[in-house]
């Protein structure tokens, strides 16, 4: 319905327009008195809410004027001492052990929460929804968001069993302006998953406005300004403007695991690098898994200028990507950045508001359907002719003072769900099959087999991770012939053959 009357005034407008004016921004408005009341309120509130001046700020020391480092940028691998393994024995038994309890600990006391990344859509994936609420085709049917809550469920258990006082892991659930609604009724139409709804925090990553190529900003129609995600380094900011860190504050949570939701292995407040980032007295903390080949298109963690830094594959060289260790075969830049990180609370809240000055966008040159100023009509571009800009959640490494970097089996903890069906690589049919293949290790290692299938057939076998977090709980298991196509919610309910 259209309304009568528009919801601002003419002197809110009128500062708006001169605002926007001083900025060299007031060609948004050319449209502006074609639009009808709701139209135009529309508009008005999604223009009040861009910083103009700021977001040419952004452009200009991007894109006109980048910062040059003098001499270059100097990049050089991770020095050997300089981070954790539990790979090939490289950290001791008794270290994950340590670093595992520490971990649980946290969880007892309250002092742990959680962040998801969960901005992106499943587009690729064939999927209007969000990607969490995708099935990777698993026997139970299970979204990434309920595989995820229900690990979460299953610490707490562990927590809670250790000494009988309930414990409670904080979920912030970061959604992007496409993905908001859809994400929050997924919870709320599945109960939260178990979880107690009081104990999830949904908030929005922050937008920025899409720039044509001299820095002008793009109308996506006459009554709507082109914006894009400010990247999921964006999580900062939007993590203090909505309250978020003044929340897990008054919870008394002092350490956080944020990861991205379309890693189907992902142990949700992995309690192992919580611990081992704990007692190391860490800022910030990330994960990471040895590449699969010195040309696998994944950034690694390495120094820039003597800096922690993620290195896109992009960026170096052949020859630099084939360089080996010297005391090993191993390659030198060979830690794989899987955005797995670890926080300290007291990190965000105190410093990271500072460094946020200090951090560079990253320039995007993408195809925008906009709005031809001359004509009024749409155009769909057959090329490049705008700029996105966006920050990394890594962008903040540089300024870490105290980090903590752990290597882990890729096997483990990392299947990423990136492409569509049928494509090979990191689609839904690898990611599935990850996840039964660590389901059948976690129960060979309790001392189970799996039934023989014949040559060519794949298993279905899942165990829920109510039952088994990372293969813990399951000495009952041992000495049984498993049925390979089985959903194991409990071990009362166990299928031999």
């Amino acid at each position: 319905m259209v309304r009568s009357t528009p919801t601002f005034t003419a002197e809110r407008l009128a500062a708006l327009q001169k605002s926007y004016n001083e900025a060299g921004q007031d060609h948004v408005f050319k449209f502006f008195g074609d639009l009808d009341d709701e139209e135009a309120a529309v508009l008005f509130e999604q223009l009040d809410g861009i910083q103009v001046e700021r977001c040419n700020e952004f452009f200009d020391r991007t894109v006109r004027n980048p910062t040059a480092v003098e001499g270059g940028d100097k990049i050089a691998p991770l020095e050997s001492g300089s981070f954790a393994s539990t790979l090939d024995g490289s950290a001791s038994a008794d270290d994950i052990a340590a670093w595992n309890d520490e971990g649980m600990r946290l969880i007892r006391a309250n002092k742990v929460a959680v962040i998801l990344l969960a901005g992106g859509q499943g587009t690729r994936l064939g999927s209007s929804e969000p990607k969490g609420c995708y099935d990777i085709g698993l026997p139970s049917g299970k979204s990434l968001f309920e595989i995820q809550a229900e690990r979460i469920r299953r610490l707490q258990q562990i927590a809670a069993a250790e000494d009988g006082i309930a414990a409670t892991i904080p979920w912030l659930v970061m959604t992007s302006g496409p993905t908001s609604v859809a994400t929050q009724k997924k919870f709320a139409d599945s109960n939260y998953f178990g979880l107690n709804s009081d104990d999830v925090f949904f908030f929005n990553q922050g937008v920025l406005p899409c720039f044509d190529l001299d820095g002008k900003f793009m109308l996506e129609q006459p009554g709507k300004l082109a914006v894009a995600p400010d990247g999921n380094g964006g999580i900062y900011e939007a993590l203090r403007l909505s309250g978020a860190l003044d929340w897990l504050h008054e919870r008394g949570v002092e350490h956080i695991h944020s990861y991205c939701v379309d890693n189907c292995l992902v142990r949700v407040a992995d309690p192992t690098f919580i611990g081992y980032a704990a007692l190391r007295g860490a800022e910030c903390g990330a994960l990471v898994v040895p590449k699969k080949a010195w040309n696998e298109p994944v950034g690694v963690i390495c120094l820039r200028n003597e800096r922690y830094s993620v290195v896109e594959y992009s960026e170096i060289t052949e020859e630099t990507a084939k360089q080996k260790r010297a005391d090993t075969e191993q390659l030198a830049y060979n830690a794989g950045n899987i955005c797995n990180h670890y926080y300290s609370l007291d990190f965000l809240r105190t410093r990271v508001p500072d460094i946020e000055a200090k951090l560079e966008h990253h320039i995007a040159k993408k195809k925008i359907k906009h709005v031809d100023l001359d004509s009024g009509s749409v155009t769909e571009p057959t090329k490049p002719n705008g700029i996105k800009l966006e920050r990394f959640v890594f962008d903040v490494f540089p300024y870490v003072e105290r980090m903590a970097i752990l290597e882990v089996h890729r096997q483990d903890q990392f299947s990423p769900l990136k492409n569509a069906p049928g494509s090979g690589v990191d689609c839904p049919e690898t990611s599935r099959s990850d996840l039964i293949a660590q389901c059948i290790r976690f129960a060979e290692a309790a001392g189970a087999t799996l039934e023989t299938l014949p040559e060519g057939r794949e298993p279905s076998f899942e165990i829920s991770a109510l039952v088994s977090y990372a293969g813990e709980g399951l000495e009952s298991l041992n000495g049984k012939t498993l049925a390979a196509d089985q959903l194991i919610n409990s071990l009362d309910d166990v299928v031999t053959v």
